[in-house]
């Protein structure tokens, strides 16, 4: 192979052939806690997103082969219908994972390898682990070498290709094999901010789904022998060419492949909401338990935002006064209002009822955003800052550094075992605590683990969860 060979020949031979052993140690702790972090996430999306019903109305009408889990239901589906599902369900609370720079790698790639780890049978905690491991490398090695302009959603159209080369792994695809299902991925390699931007669409949470599917597909057909494009990425006609005008870095993608797996980067939620409201929402918590603020004595509020928190504030009358609980978590007004009125952010705390809550709404109300250019995005998440102002004229001033779940604190296994906890409870049929407790010690030992199904039946515990649009 050399350097005029297209990039996908790279990557696939990559994923191809990449084995446990080969992977980093802390890129293998990400991966394990990738699959239990997304898994906790889609179980609570089972009683907390009543918006996932036509999905799972969907799967269950179309019926087909039982041959993967929908997470928390009773369904057992097709595997590319399972991804749909889990998929659907493991971004809908927007409470799966990230990464620094923004974007969702997890809630496409674990459901995709668990459907296709059900399918197929006989896989192991290792290979799960180096199946999301690969996914997660080749996934921040592409949004972190791509010229974005806030135009396409990095997590589905890159997205597309690091979780059919994830599924792909654990499928046991050749290096030939992989290279086409790559290929394949490039048909539904798409996805546009406005599905993020945009108010009042089901797709701010629902898109991982989608990809998850169509890359179950390419891998099983080009496991069938289908053929993908040779010239993928570097082609005239290829993805970076067309998709980013050419604005892409090659050897950066390139760069310690094999030898740095880049996962180990990977971020996962302390609170339940888009990842670029954390640093304000740590400050309003901070402000609160550092100043014992009632949050009676609160007149007025002012978030400062750069150009990206801006999307998140404007129109600003429809930003505060969300329909959906999706909007609810990418509005920046919504979720500082809410925050400041119950002192802490938590998974129960966004709930149909909170859309028409008049303490929330008032608290909401007081919101006010400053736009201030020191806040725009420039390469990893931009920072906040939030003022409060008090009935007796004092203001108080926090920027929300030092928040957990970021590259300086990472979540410990206590807090994603928290986390998982919190999910497990929330779910239509909540896992019991011998459940939660088990999961969790599969999870932090996955690489013990001989077969898949140990981990599905903990998961499925809560037995016939739901089906269909019967969610609790």
């Amino acid at each position: 192979m050399t350097d005029q060979d297209d990039l996908v020949r790279h990557l696939s031979r990559h994923a191809a052939l990449t084995r446990y052993d080969d992977v980093t140690e802390v890129a293998r702790l990400r991966a394990k806690q990738g699959i239990i972090d997304t898994l906790g996430v889609i179980l609570a999306s089972t009683g907390r997103e009543p918006r996932i019903a036509p999905v799972l109305d969907l799967v269950t009408e179309n019926g087909g082969r039982p041959d993967a889990s929908v997470f928390g239901t009773d369904i057992r589906a097709p595997a590319a219908a399972a991804a749909l599902a889990n998929g659907t369900l493991a971004h809908a609370l927007d409470f799966d994972s990230m990464t620094p720079w923004g974007a969702h790698a997890d809630s496409s790639i674990v459901p995709t390898v668990l459907a296709l780890a059900e399918k197929k049978g006989g896989i192991t905690g290792k290979d799960l682990i180096t199946a999301v491991a690969v996914g997660e490398d080749m996934f921040i090695r592409f949004i972190t070498n791509v010229g974005w302009k806030m135009d396409w959603n990095l997590s589905t159209s890159v997205g597309a290709f690091s979780t059919t080369a994830a599924g792909g792994a654990v499928a046991g695809l050749n290096e030939t094999q992989m290279l086409h299902a790559m290929g394949l991925a490039s048909t539904h390699a798409a996805g546009i901010m406005e599905q993020i931007f945009g108010i009042g669409s089901d797709m701010r949470g629902m898109y991982a789904g989608f990809g998850a599917q169509g890359c179950v597909n390419d891998v099983l057909l080009a496991e069938k022998g289908m053929y993908g494009p040779p010239a993928l990425f570097d082609g005239p006609a290829g993805f970076f060419n067309v998709y980013f005008k050419g604005d892409y870095k090659r050897d950066g993608i390139l760069d310690g492949l094999g030898q740095e797996f880049r996962g180990d980067k990977m971020l996962y939620k302390y609170w339940p909401a888009v990842g670029t409201a954390f640093t304000h929402v740590h400050a309003a918590i901070e402000l609160i338990r550092e100043n014992q603020i009632d949050s009676n004595d609160i007149e007025e509020i002012f978030v400062y935002v750069g150009n990206f928190h801006q999307r998140m504030c404007y129109p600003l009358d429809v930003r505060k006064r969300p329909d959906l609980l999706i909007d609810a978590k990418f509005s920046l007004p919504f979720v500082i209002g809410l925050t400041m009125a119950k002192g802490d952010l938590k998974i129960g705390d966004f709930a149909v009822e909170t859309l028409k809550d008049p303490a929330v709404l008032a608290m909401v109300d007081k919101v006010t955003p400053v736009e201030d250019s020191a806040f725009d995005w420039t390469d990893q998440l931009p920072a906040g800052k939030v003022d409060v102002v008090l009935k007796n004229g004092r203001r108080l001033s926090r920027v929300g550094d030092d928040m957990p779940g970021t590259l300086d604190r990472p979540l410990t296994w206590d807090q994603l075992g928290q986390k998982f906890a919190q999910c497990a409870k929330a779910a239509a049929r909540p896992l019991q605590g011998e459940a939660i407790e088990r999961a969790l010690r599969i999870a932090q030992s996955l690489e013990s683990m001989d077969d898949l199904s140990d981990l599905v039946s903990v998961i499925q515990s809560g037995a016939g969860a739901i089906a269909g649009s019967k969610v609790a």
